[in-house]
């Protein structure tokens, strides 16, 4: 750390931004804790590359993520939030102030501390699934299914996520295709009987992902089945939407050596609250949460990391 005199030191830093960051500055702001937000390196958070998001209250017509996103942002500043491009490298969570590293050079002390880091969902790393994001790829059939009805639409993976996610598909999709690359599925067997009776899913077993098709969005899909064996052939599927269900990464490694997490790397909070293991630093949205990954719920808990952030500092006094 530099000398005391080039060390900034704030009440409230926000790490991360997207609905728990944002919102948790919105609140934080307004309790006058003069809360700073470092958003990371894709300001906003993986709503920023979905194209509409329908299932937000307060927007009847829908919105896009980059607008709604900023016009979180921009609430957050009218309360006075500090938001700043910046990324966390490096912190000490054992001493008080908490002492954090910003960019590798910037040195900030801490009174409290909100992770927001969210999480990263893991791709197959093809050219043309970056290149059809946001039309035709998506990580959430939640978030994103409800603009494939009565379409066909594939799911990649074999686990308890990837047959959940095709079983809500199926609900609203003409077929759905559930890629996998074993010869099995890796699901729950109540997951896996509830695939095998839904009519509209057809399970490509020992089948990889080569390359998506398409010209203003995906219009179809190339296979390889039996990859690497005398029966390898090459297999082309007609598709509106193709889904990832292969997991996701949270954002939680910089902290990792004083925060508790569970074996994926998601931080684990105190039931019903957003209280990790050290007093003072709190986790909302996707970092914290396996199992929803939803903007609402990330919002929600962001609410809930500044209500207790204030009450912990109302405590310090």
């Amino acid at each position: 750390m530099e000398s005391k005199e080039n060390i900034e030191r704030v009440k409230c830093l926000i790490i991360g931004s997207g609905p728990a960051g944002y919102t948790a500055g919105i609140y934080a702001s307004r309790a006058n804790l003069n809360p700073v937000v470092y958003e990371g390196l894709q300001p906003g958070g993986q709503l920023t590359t979905t194209t509409e998001i329908d299932n937000f209250p307060g927007y009847p017509e829908g919105v896009t993520g980059t607008v709604m996103m900023g016009e979180l942002k921009k609430q957050a500043e009218r309360f006075g939030c500090d938001c700043r491009w910046g990324i966390v490298t490096q912190v000490n969570l054992n001493e008080r102030p908490f002492k954090l590293k910003v960019d590798g050079n910037k040195d900030i002390e801490a009174d409290s501390v909100i992770i927001a880091t969210g999480a990263t969902a893991k791709y197959l790393g093809l050219e043309s699934e970056e290149k059809f994001r946001g039309s035709g790829v998506s990580a959430c059939a939640t978030c994103d299914g409800f603009f494939y009805r009565g379409k066909d639409v594939a799911v990649v993976g074999g686990g308890d996520t990837a047959c959940e996610e095709a079983s809500y598909l199926a609900g609203l999709c003409r077929k759905v295709y559930l890629i996998v690359r074993k010869d099995f599925l890796r699901a729950s067997k109540a997951m896996q009987e509830r695939v095998f009776k839904t009519a509209n899913i057809e399970i490509l077993f020992e089948h990889s992902t080569k390359e998506l098709t398409g010209q203003n969005g995906v219009e179809g899909c190339i296979l390889i089945s039996k990859s690497g064996t005398p029966m390898e052939k090459e297999v082309k599927i007609a598709i509106d939407g193709f889904f990832l269900a292969i997991g996701h990464h949270p954002n939680s490694d910089v902290f990792s050596d004083y925060i508790d997490t569970n074996e994926q790397g998601y931080i684990l909070t105190q039931p019903g609250t957003p209280m990790t293991n050290i007093k003072g630093v709190f986790a909302c949205g996707d970092v914290q949460d396996p199992n929803y990954r939803q903007a609402i719920t990330s919002a929600a808990s962001g609410c809930q990391a500044a209500i207790e952030a204030e009450r912990y500092l109302a405590g310090m006094n």
